[in-house]
């Protein structure tokens, strides 16, 4: 029997890994939000994905493809995204961060599909990532933002042409908002209600402060440049030089990962400073953030939206980070502390 029930296809930017014919490595946070999806979508599911490596998945699982509650579509090396598109009544949902994908829209208006994009990234936030990449010189740097700049006005049209518009975080919210009468802004997270902190929870944190504990400093995340992991351990060398009685668990993985392993060693920093992995966010962050933390830290100087703000928050952790267009819009709507500086 043929399914007339509207069909969602979903264009992900993050990559799979293909291990085998029944199963596949994905990014756990893909996972969960296309079971989020999956759940509240009356019809079939397809998440259009491309191939990648292991190593462009640090937070990632291996799972049975006949357990995922989607289908998923991996793309052939080099094919157009539009070459994905199914005809027949749906909704397409891409990505115009992603500016392969910019050509979506017509195509699959083209198919009598109705299309929203959603965003992240502000053409500030793709500047300041273009010029701090450091693996690039400088002209090409420059041409990369020349490039973003020139992208911005096709962007802006694709976004005022789509049937509804999705904008991930406060910076995105200001400034695509008014280009679409359908536009819905929303915080991205991983949090429900059971994973959030309990009275118990803080009183046992007001109870460590009491007994004159050390200050329980937790980091997780990416450890790229791009995501501030390289002022990590400077922070912590400030900290001991002034005394201050902390414990610092940074949990991750990235391209700074070994180097930093070696620098806690060579700083004498291992008394203070421990270099974990990856943890599941719901049966090891989680837990951890709420029972063994007291303050987030975040050196993330970038504007995207950083869902780790909200999911710190949501396990009662105090965030310190820089005064970008992502937290300090945070911290005034949470009505949580000011700003110090």
């Amino acid at each position: 029997m043929t399914d007339n029930r509207p069909h969602l296809t979903l264009f992900s930017a993050a990559p799979v890994v293909v291990v085998d014919e029944g199963h596949l490595r994905i990014d756990d946070k893909f996972v969960a939000g296309m079971d989020m999806h999956a759940r509240h979508w009356d019809g079939p599911i397809t998440a259009v994905v491309c191939a990648g490596k292991a190593s462009d998945l640090p937070f990632s699982s291996v799972y049975p493809i006949d357990e995922l509650g989607f289908r998923v579509k991996v793309l052939p090396e080099g094919a157009a995204p539009e070459t994905a598109l199914e005809k027949g009544p749906g909704l397409v949902l891409a990505s115009a961060d992603m500016t392969e994908q910019l050509a979506l829209g017509d195509a699959a208006k083209a198919l009598g599909l109705s299309v929203v994009y959603g965003i992240e990234y502000t053409l500030d936030t793709r500047m300041r990532i273009a010029m701090i990449d450091k693996r690039r010189g400088y002209l090409r740097r420059l041409w990369s933002v020349v490039w973003n700049y020139r992208q911005e006005r096709r962007r802006k049209q694709v976004l005022r042409q789509a049937d509804g518009i999705q904008m991930n975080g406060f910076p995105a919210a200001s400034e695509y908002s008014a280009l679409n009468s359908y536009a819905l802004r929303y915080l991205d997270n991983r949090m429900q209600k059971p994973m959030f902190a309990t009275t118990r929870d803080m009183v046992a944190r007001q109870r460590h402060h009491e007994a004159a504990g050390p200050l329980r400093l937790i980091h997780s995340g990416r450890l790229e440049p791009l995501k501030g992991a390289h002022l990590l351990l400077p922070l912590a060398e400030l900290l001991v030089a002034r005394g201050v009685p902390f414990t610092l668990a940074i949990y991750g993985d990235g391209s700074l990962a070994e180097g930093m392993r070696a620098q806690i060693a060579q700083r004498g920093l291992g008394k203070h400073v421990s270099l974990h992995g990856p943890l599941p966010f719901e049966s090891g962050l989680v837990p951890v953030s709420r029972m063994e933390a007291d303050l987030f830290i975040s050196c993330h100087v970038q504007s995207d939206p950083s869902c780790t703000y909200l999911e710190a928050m949501g396990c009662g952790l105090p965030v310190l980070g820089f005064d970008n267009q992502m937290l300090s819009p945070l911290v005034l709507h949470s009505m949580a502390a000011g700003r110090c500086r």
